[in-house]
């Protein structure tokens, strides 16, 4: 067992200062002033002065790498476990991104048990940027209902230079197949939809979505803060009921995720509740770091004059950005990367610090640095030392 003392929790709502108790890969008590025999503690984390908060779940990872938009030479490096680590992320949802066809849902798949069996909660989406899609077993379906880490679609791109451009009823049937994968199998069978800079943006999922029966959250948009222009359209989207997924990154060619986070809370703030038309902005918004994805450049001729690599480290400097800067509260800040993304995703055990929940939990310092790092019930950062490394770092 682990006991934190004296820690003041963020559920990710505030709980204020409380006692939490680790036994094994759970959290099994959650309160004030608990008294336990010292027997039964194998440590004990005085935690006094510091934040508790869910590890975070960064759901938009390149785990095997990405890139090569600029030839072989800038395929980008695979995850290492210890940097997912370092940076209080505790849980990944791994993508193929624009290249499906040197990088495979095999690689992908086998890249996630191993991810596991470093101690880093791990799953995936089949596909990749193009459609037809990037299977294992032959059919997106059969993905979702047989493969166990596979939790749905994605991404695939439209708007981008990059993309295949699919037609509205070659899309239409991917979410439609995503969407009987998750019901057959109860997971979420969610479409990861990557939104290029094409000015018409959302054009397309309205145009589909005003048609058919299905939920708009059976997808999840991402980079919709990549132009104020899609930043728009993603808000309206979201009114509309559609879930919408920030991409936070350490350069300054984008409309920052911390930014994008803050108009949001304006919204909720303006409408003052979340079961109206804005609801959907509250609890349907997340942010993920895109990391290990190549951050190409291009010039006018769509030509790659300059590449960087994301990094799960976004996600944390997204926070602190929209706490320190913005003002926002922090339990607003959290959902985005703990709560929200788990139900975007149905990972029932994820996100919050609750009785009977997975113990990933992550200790911040008032300027909300990472002091301590807990996955699944094992310390791996503690006061600011990596202790879990992967295989080869």
């Amino acid at each position: 067992m682990l006991l934190i003392k004296n820690v003041h929790a963020y559920m990710p709502d505030n709980a204020g200062v409380v006692d939490i108790l680790i036994a094994g890969t759970q959290i099994v008590y959650i309160g004030k002033d608990l008294v336990i025999s010292e027997n039964l503690v194998t440590a004990t984390i005085d935690a006094r002065g510091l934040y508790a908060v869910p590890g975070f779940i960064d759901g938009h990872v390149h785990t095997i790498g990405g890139g090569g938009e600029g030839g072989f030479a800038t395929r980008t490096p695979e995850l290492q476990v210890g940097v997912a680590f370092a940076c209080g992320v505790t849980t990944v949802i791994g993508v193929l991104g624009t290249d499906g066809i040197a990088r495979s849902m095999e690689t992908l798949i086998a890249k996630t048990y191993g991810l596991r069996a470093e101690g880093l909660s791990a799953y995936c989406l089949s596909g990749s940027y193009h459609v037809p899609l990037t299977t294992l077993t032959g059919e997106l379906t059969r993905d979702i209902m047989f493969i166990d880490p596979v939790l749905g679609a994605g991404e695939i791109a439209i708007g981008d230079h990059r993309s295949n451009w699919p037609r509205d009823d070659e899309l239409l049937r991917v979410i439609a197949d995503a969407r009987l994968g998750g019901i057959l199998s109860g997971k979420a069978g969610i479409v990861n939809i990557h939104l290029g800079d094409d000015i018409r943006g959302f054009e397309q999922l309205e145009r589909i979505f005003s048609t058919v029966s299905i939920p708009r959250q059976q997808v999840l948009p991402t980079h919709c803060n990549r132009t104020p222009e899609i930043f728009q359209q993603a808000l309206a989207w979201s009114k509309a009921g559609g879930y919408i997924d920030l991409t936070a990154t350490e350069t300054n060619d984008q409309l920052s995720a911390a930014k994008a986070l803050a108009e949001c809370y304006t919204i909720v703030q303006k409408k003052g509740s979340n079961r109206d038309t804005s609801g959907a902005v509250q609890c349907g918004v997340s942010i993920t770091s895109d990391a290990q994805g190549s951050l190409p450049r291009f010039n006018e001729q769509g030509e790659c004059i300059g590449l960087g690599v994301g990094t799960n480290r976004a996600l944390l400097k997204a926070i602190q950005e929209a706490v320190s800067h913005f003002g926002l509260p922090l339990d607003f800040v959290l959902k985005a990367v703990t709560s929200t993304p788990a139900m975007f995703y149905k990972l029932q055990r994820k996100g919050r610090l609750n009785v009977g929940m997975d113990a990933d939990i992550v200790l911040l310092d008032n300027n909300l640095n990472i002091v301590t790092v807990i996955a699944n019930g094992m310390i791996v950062v503690e006061n600011g030392v990596l202790l879990k490394k992967g295989t080869f770092e």
